[in-house]
């Protein structure tokens, strides 16, 4: 999901149609929103996040449909800038951010983002 986000992100293309391979219902809508409003604000994103996602959990254990994600996400390298001059957006840094993300799967058998959580920089270990 973050990496169809990060490639939709280059030219804030919020209707991206590799933004629902990987996410769903209130994931999707989010990405969405947030790529339309940099569209409007004249904004594009460059660079990549980093991410090494963990399973905290999955339900049920023996044969699971829900499977919870945690990460510490770094978004260092992944800043938005003014699409018309190249400049930096904002002189706010990215950093390490503690993510968490709902995956279900779906009834063609396969597994979206349905929900996610990212919290602010710094809020996960080094």
């Amino acid at each position: 999901m973050w990496s169809d986000m990060a490639t939709a992100a280059t030219t804030s293309d919020w209707q991206s149609s590799t933004l629902a391979q990987n996410a769903t219902g209130e994931a999707l809508q989010t990405i969405s929103r947030s790529l339309y409003a940099d569209h409007y604000n004249g904004l594009v994103t460059k660079g990549r996040p980093v991410n090494h996602p963990e399973v905290a959990s999955v339900d049920p254990q023996d044969k699971p449909t829900s499977v919870t994600i945690t990460d510490c996400g770094d978004s260092t390298d992944w800043l938005k800038y003014h699409a018309d001059s190249g400049e930096l957006a904002d002189d706010e840094p990215g950093g390490r951010r503690h993510i968490e993300a709902l995956v279900k799967k779906a009834v063609d058998g396969s597994w979206k983002v349905t929900t996610f959580a990212v919290h602010e920089v710094g809020s996960c270990g080094t």
